[in-house]
Order: structure tokens, then sequence, then C-alpha cells
């Protein structure tokens, strides 16, 4: 009976209720700051600056990638010059804030749940606990605001090197007119779609450390429970950005068509 569908969903839904409870103790952890400022800024430069390199290079090479591939299409219907708008538009609104918090969940995000999982294995979050400290706010909270803060950060970054690395190809390899690249790009994306990317990163953000420290927390005994919540941690961030950037995919263009409806929904 133990591996019947029933109990199988049942557990998930008793899980996904552990984390929801475990996210509410971290939000309250943020808004009554449980944490010192040091403590924020060691996690904000393990989260933030040393994970600079590894987003400025994925988004470089993302960009270019992206422009090999498609210059063949378009060159072949003579759409040349809007390469930079569709390329532009995937990076800002897509894959910058996607492949931003894929890298941090990959880098940052196991390394979380691992430190985490560690603490509990040898008992230090026992012992905060009988020291009258809230383990979730102190050592969730900062880690949670951390990724929050700096995601959106990071996305700028893959947002900017996807773009550089799409122009040196269209422009210098390909040799695409430079002024009607950049006045289509101009002309398709818009501040709405840098705003788009710049709320998934939040989410994605919150999303991936609370699950990383929700891992951590209840990491099993021993080094085989230590990595088995690094590897949960990155599995389980994954799936969730790539379901959540649908959701707000969809959400977004909904709300879009509120606020600036079609020329043809305004006639009618």
């Amino acid at each position: 009976m133990s591996g019947s569908p029933l109990a199988i969903v049942a557990a998930w839904a008793v899980a996904f209720g552990d984390w929801w409870l475990f996210a509410l103790r971290t939000a309250r952890g943020v808004t009554g700051r449980a944490f010192g400022r040091h403590d924020l800024l060691r996690v904000a430069v393990e989260v933030g600056s040393n994970s600079v390199l590894v987003v400025a290079v994925t988004g470089l090479f993302i960009g270019m990638v992206l422009a090999v591939q498609a210059y063949g299409q378009f060159h072949t219907i003579g759409l040349d010059t809007s390469l930079g708008a569709v390329i532009h538009m995937s990076v800002v609104r897509e894959l910058g804030p996607v492949l931003a918090a894929v890298m941090l969940s990959g880098r940052v995000g196991s390394a979380m749940a691992a430190e985490l999982a560690t603490m509990r294995v040898t008992e230090q979050i026992d012992a905060l606990a009988c020291l009258g400290v809230d383990p979730v706010k102190f050592l969730a909270a900062p880690r949670v605001l951390a990724c929050v803060l700096l995601l959106p950060l990071l996305t700028v970054l893959a947002d900017v090197m996807g773009l550089v690395g799409s122009s040196v190809i269209c422009l210098h390899v390909y040799n695409i007119d430079e002024y009607h690249y950049w006045r289509h790009t101009r002309e398709f994306v818009k501040v709405w779609d840098v705003m788009v990317g710049l709320g998934k990163g939040l989410v994605f953000g919150a999303i991936l450390a609370l699950i990383a420290c929700h891992r951590g927390f209840n990491s099993r005994a021993g080094a085989e429970g230590v990595g088995r919540a690094a590897t949960e941690a990155f599995v389980l961030s994954f799936v969730a950005i790539l379901m959540l950037d649908f959701v707000l995919a969809m959400l977004a263009n909904s709300v879009y068509a509120l606020l600036w409806p079609p020329a043809a929904a305004k006639v009618a």
C-alpha cells in the first residue's frame, strides 16, 4: 500500500505543505530581520560576485549560439535584419532569467543545501534551537533575501552578455546591416519585456533559495543524506524554474493584452 499512487500523492502533498510552512517562517525572518548584516553580506558575496563569471560566460555563448542557429533560417527568407529583434526578445524575456537561475541553482543552491544539511547532520541546527534562536529565520532568511536581491542583477548581466554575443556574430561575422538591425530591436524589445525578465528573476531567486534551504533542513543522516540533499535541491529547483517560467510567461502575456489591447480589439 505504501507504494500505491494514492500514498505517493499524499506524501507529495505533505511535503508541499511543509515547504509552504517553511517559506512562511522564512518570510517572517526576512521581514523581522532575524539576522545580522554580516550574515547577509557573506551570503550575498557567495551568491552575487562569485557567480558573475559563470553567468557572464553562459549568457555570452548562448547569444552567440542563437545567432549562429537562427541566421540560416532568417537569411533564406531575407529577414536578416530582424534577427536582432527575435534574439534579443528571447534573451531578455526568457533565456536571461532562466539561465541565470539555473546557473545559480547549480552553483549556489546545491552548496546551500549541502551546507545546511551538514549543519543538520552535525546537530548545529539543533544547537541553535536550544539557544532560543529560530534556525529557519537565522539561517534561511539571509540566503533567500540574497538570492531575491541579486538574481535580477545577474539576469541583467546575462541579458547584456547575450546581446553582446549575438550582436558580434550578426554584425561582424554575418555582416548584417547595423542600422536596421538595431532599429528592429528598438521597435520590438520594450521596457515591458525587460521588466518581465527582472520579475522572473525575483521569483526564481526566491523559489530556488527556499527549495535549497528546505532540502538542507530536511536532510537525512550521514554523508549520503548530504549528497542527496544537494542533488534534490538542484533537480527540484530546475523543474520549478521551468514550470514557473511557463506560468509567468502566460501571466505576462495576459496582463500585457489587458493593459495594451491590440488595435483590432479596440476597434471592435
